[in-house]
């Protein structure tokens, strides 16, 4: 609460980047410096639909069809999980918005609580570089963190760092010409995002090919204001 006894306002962010950009390991960073809650759409999703929400029957009915889910029962699911009492401090989107019609619509529904996006901040990548540090990424299967064959191994061979783990595991996509196709993909995607968070004054770039220190401090530089 602020010095006149009303409830802070929120902090929601919008990381965008492209696959391997970093945005998974800096979404846990910042909700670790500063209490918020990453929400990726498709966990969200997957547990509306095991949790037999409105929502959750709604887009299990889609999913069964074989279609996509619309953006109105996206929003729905965030709806839903953005009024738990975990989410007051503000959280970080994770694979939504995608398009433009997206953004306007999360526009609307951070307005009906006196919301609205605190930042955007788009991970800035060189295309060619970004293949090779994709191609090299895996998982551990227990706990999510990311390694890389060169440029983060786990500190003991074939344990991970974060849990203690010994299972990882490669996305069977994560390959040369694959990665270029994705890459393709986003930029083609995410211009107009860059222009409706440009047009509203809260976008930043980062550069994404720093050190993942560097750019963890670059990130609490841009949100660290805006929770004070």
């Amino acid at each position: 609460m602020d010095g006149a006894g009303t409830p802070a306002k929120a902090t929601n962010l919008v990381l965008l980047g492209p696959p391997g950009a970093g945005k998974g390991t800096q979404a846990r960073r910042l909700e670790e410096r500063f209490g918020l809650v990453q929400l990726s759409t498709g966990d969200l999703l997957r547990a509306a639909v095991a949790q037999g929400t409105q929502a959750g029957l709604a887009a299990r009915a889609v999913m069964e069809r074989g279609d996509l889910v619309s953006d109105e029962i996206v929003i729905a699911i965030l709806r839903d999980r953005m009024a738990c009492d975990d989410c007051r401090a503000g959280v970080i989107f994770d694979g939504f918005p995608r398009t433009a019609a997206q953004a306007e619509a999360l526009d609307a529904l951070l307005a009906e609580a006196g919301g609205a996006i605190t930042a955007a901040i788009s991970l800035v990548v060189d295309d060619a570089a970004m293949v090779e540090r994709v191609s090299g990424r895996f998982t551990c299967a227990g706990c999510g963190e990311g390694y890389h064959d060169r440029f983060k191994q786990p500190s003991a061979t074939g344990i991970c760092d974060n849990c203690g783990s010994d299972a990882f595991t490669r996305r069977p996509d994560d390959n040369a010409e694959t990665v270029a196709q994705r890459l393709r993909a986003y930029h083609a995607q995410t211009a107009p995002l860059i222009a409706h968070y440009d047009a509203k004054g809260v976008l930043t770039g980062v550069d994404a090919m720093a050190p993942i220190d560097a750019v963890s401090e670059s990130l609490t530089a841009i949100v660290d204001p805006a929770t004070a």
